[in-house]
């Protein structure tokens, strides 16, 4: 999990510094590019200051003379208002003047500044010459008498110190963009970690869960994915507990519930094996004994395989249309000679005009006849069990009422979980209403139970006519 966590750190880090490093050097790179062209055009314009300022003035003073006149005795107005080299070309390009005297390998000069010159416009040059060791710049103006271009004039500046000024600035610029990547490099570092700081943290926790240390809890630092992350741990340890609770739970409750009619039906078969006075009246009693534990170890096994496929999911209902009458009828007869038995009075009542409803008829059975069992079981002898359905606008409501020994009041918010038997001795599995309560929502219903101690207890299932898609 290090591993994981420091190659996600070195990936996000170099990440950052790859967009950060490729940012700062289009930013330098378009920024060098500004301010050598600002300090180019800058000479520039002086130069054609400078240049258009002469040209004018040997337009008007000196439109007489040659121009080979004017070189032998009048070439200080181009020299004195500038500082830039001087030269004068005649219309072929051809060096007439070169105020620094400079020895030329060529007689003539052809760069775009002089042919645009000669062409009677201003031309700009940058380039290199053979007296100098760094480039310089050349601006070109045509000398014009009476409409003709006679001549030209060029002014030349070394863009040495320009350069040095130039160079100086990307210096500065190159080392404030070494110091921003490096502080992005270490805020990057700094904002790895805020992501893969949290990541550690929930990994340490579910290594810890995953070796059983279930009430450890991820601490949530932000409301976002790493957040969900950590409240989706949580979630699920809080899960792996309430399943290995249901687990010592369901262990807990079966051992008991097997081992009391497995223990009676020992018993009795010991005792009938063991008597030798041939007394049918107590072999008839071991007999029904064992015969009742039998019939109560088929209903923990049949609770115990209804339990297990509503935990896993597969417990399921083939509706069609069903008559409720028929069936509370059905209900009614099957349970009428064991309320007989304890001397129950039992009451079964419904609307005629009750419609038919979409539901899986044998689960629904199962249902009521789990009710009115734990309602003939927690009633006295001479006690009072109802079971009444009527029409409630698009629902059946069925009620199961009882006179019998009641729910403590904080029983009743949890006596439909599995395995909660609540504070009455006479529960079973405690699984029974849990897989009512399951049954009725896969139908679309609901379960509502009210109940006072030793007053009695009822029932409600409301199931609607149309029933609902699974």
């Amino acid at each position: 999990m290090n591993i994981m966590n420091s190659s996600i750190n070195k990936r996000l880090v170099g990440n950052f510094m790859l967009v950060i490093i490729i940012t700062v050097l289009i930013i330098e790179f378009f920024l060098f590019n500004a301010i050598r062209d600002y300090y180019y055009k800058s000479v520039e314009e002086i130069l054609s200051n400078q240049i258009t300022f002469s040209t004018n003035l040997y337009s008007r003073y000196f439109s007489s003379d040659t121009l080979e006149d004017v070189i032998i005795d009048d070439v200080n107005v181009f020299l004195q208002h500038t500082s830039a080299q001087v030269q004068i070309l005649d219309r072929d390009g051809t060096i007439l003047m070169d105020s620094i005297g400079a020895v030329h390998s060529i007689d003539s000069i052809n760069t775009s500044d002089v042919l645009k010159a000669i062409e009677g416009d201003t031309g700009t040059w940058i380039g290199d010459v053979e007296y100098d060791t760094e480039p310089v710049m050349a601006v070109s103006h045509p000398l014009i008498i009476d409409g003709e271009i006679v001549g030209v004039l060029r002014f030349i500046s070394s863009l040495r110190e320009t350069n040095l000024v130039i160079n100086g600035i990307y210096q500065t610029l190159l080392l404030i963009g070494v110091i921003v990547i490096i502080i992005s490099g270490l805020v990057s570092i700094f904002l790895s970690n805020t992501i893969t700081q949290p990541l550690r943290e929930v990994t340490t926790v579910a290594e810890k869960m995953a070796d059983g240390q279930l009430k450890i809890r991820s601490k949530k630092r932000f409301n976002d994915e790493i957040g969900k992350l950590s409240d989706t741990l949580n979630y699920m340890a809080e899960e792996l507990i309430k399943k290995e609770q249901l687990k010592n739970d369901f262990i807990s409750s079966i051992s008991h519930e097997l081992r009391t009619p497995l223990t009676s039906i020992k018993g009795w078969a010991i005792t009938l094996k063991s008597d030798k006075s041939n007394d049918d009246e107590l072999l008839m009693d071991g007999l029904n004994i064992i015969e009742k534990e039998s019939d109560r170890l088929s209903t923990i096994v049949d609770e115990l395989l209804d339990f297990s496929r509503l935990v896993s999911g597969r417990i399921t209902v083939e509706k069609e249309e069903m008559s409720i009458i028929g069936s509370i009828k059905q209900i009614g007869k099957q349970l009428r000679p064991r309320a007989n038995d304890k001397n129950i009075k039992f009451d079964v009542s419904f609307e005629l005009d009750l419609p038919n409803i979409v539901a899986d008829e044998n689960r629904i059975k199962q249902v009521l006849i789990n009710l009115l069992d734990n309602a003939l079981k927690f009633t006295q002898q001479g006690g009072k069990v109802s079971l009444e359905a009527l029409k409630d606008n698009d629902n059946i409501l069925i009620k199961v009422k009882d006179n019998g020994s009641g729910i403590h009041e904080e029983d009743i918010p949890y006596i439909t979980e599995k395995f909660y038997k609540g504070k009455n001795s006479k529960a079973n599995s405690g699984l029974g209403l849990s897989i009512c309560d399951e049954i009725v929502k896969l139908h679309g219903g609901s379960i509502e139970i009210k109940s006072k101690l030793n007053q009695g207890t009822m029932v409600i299932v409301s199931l609607p006519i149309k029933g609902v898609t699974q």
